[in-house]
């Protein structure tokens, strides 16, 4: 096991601050397969929903862990007191809000209650509505990818995160938007993310700069030089997922950028931290880590679907929001090529409330 470890540090350092890139293999573009005709029958209902809707039954994990219980707690009649905000605390808590953007938000409100002189508990639910979407806001910047051509985006996570779907996804949408994209197989250690990363390619009809013998450096290098000769819009760049407590590996990506840096002084363009939603408080770390070795410039929150901690987006947006100011640039709430979105505050808040 520490031989392997020894041989991808060699391989990196072989390749290290790249003078010239390595052969690599270009995945062929394909066409996309033809689209089947609609059926007669109408359209199952999913298909007719609109984001908001697929937004509110992906989040319904989180929300009924945090808007029933505060529905419950402001109902008519009730009274605001030291009780209430305790109790509020704890719903807060329970849908991994976090320490620091509870007491933020439990701080606000006892605030509005004196200064608008609330008496029912029924009038702070607007209240807390109004305060977390305030909270969230410097959070919902949309990424913009017209400054740089080819714009050079470097996606990293732990393993399991959601990198190379997200890609995927990245990649339609910037399709979509009249964008010509290239995508760099950047974990050249796990032979799966090349494949997965190649059959992204053939659903997009996008090419994929991969290699099975050269490092991570030298394949994302290439795909830029690649995209530059050829005018490409978008690279999207993959790497191995790793751990932050894994230094040597932290180490590693830190010279995947310098080397990326050696082909455009400027980029990455924009380095997107990919977040399982699942590991609610553990963000915290995992932004700091990476934002410490990379300089990140945004996130890609996913699988907000299948937890019930998506409170955690407020716990950044406490801790990060501000003074870092990490955006999260896309929330995912499934598998679908369209289930990937800007984040947009409002819809988040009015999908938690409603």
């Amino acid at each position: 096991m520490f031989g392997f470890l020894k041989s991808r540090k060699t391989q990196l350092d072989v390749a290290t601050e790249v003078a010239a890139p390595v052969a690599t293999g270009v995945v062929a573009e394909m066409a996309l397969e033809p689209v089947a005709s609609p059926a007669p029958e109408p359209a199952p209902p999913a298909a007719k929903l609109s984001w908001a809707q697929r937004l509110k039954s992906g989040l319904s994990r989180t929300r009924n862990v945090f808007s029933s219980q505060v529905t419950g707690l402001f109902g008519v009649g009730a009274r605001i007191d030291d009780a209430l905000f305790e109790e509020l605390e704890t719903v807060l808590l329970s849908a991994d809000v976090g320490v620091e953007a509870t007491q933020h938000l439990i701080d606000k409100l006892r605030g509005r209650v004196k200064r608008e002189r609330l008496t029912d508990a029924s009038q702070l639910r607007d209240a807390l509505k109004a305060e977390l979407v305030d909270l969230l806001a410097p959070l919902e910047r949309p990424l913009d990818t017209s400054s740089n051509k080819p714009f050079v985006i470097m996606l990293a996570g732990v393993n399991g995160a959601g990198k190379t779907t997200t890609i995927g996804k990245l990649a339609r949408r910037f399709q979509a938007e009249g964008k010509s994209v290239l995508l760099a197989a950047g974990d050249t250690f796990r032979a799966a993310a090349r494949e997965q990363l190649a059959e992204w390619g053939r659903r997009n009809n996008v090419e994929v700069i991969s290699s099975q013998a050269g490092d991570s450096a030298s394949v994302i290098f290439d795909a830029i030089q690649s995209a530059r000769a050829r005018g490409i819009d978008v690279v999207l760049a993959d790497t191995a997922g790793r751990l932050p407590t894994q230094l040597h590996l932290m180490e590693e990506i830190r010279k995947v950028k310098r080397v990326i840096q050696k082909v455009d002084p400027s980029a990455p363009h924009e380095v997107l931290l990919v977040l399982d939603a699942n590991i609610g408080q553990n963000a915290l770390t995992q932004v700091k880590s990476f934002d410490e070795a990379l300089g990140l410039t945004g996130l890609v929150m996913t699988k907000l679907d299948g937890t019930a901690k998506g409170g955690v987006i407020a716990a950044l947006a406490a801790r990060f929001g501000q003074k870092q100011a990490v955006p999260v640039r896309f929330i995912g709430i499934g598998e679908g090529l369209d289930d990937l979105q800007p984040f947009r505050v409002v819809e988040f808040v009015d999908a938690l409330f409603t």
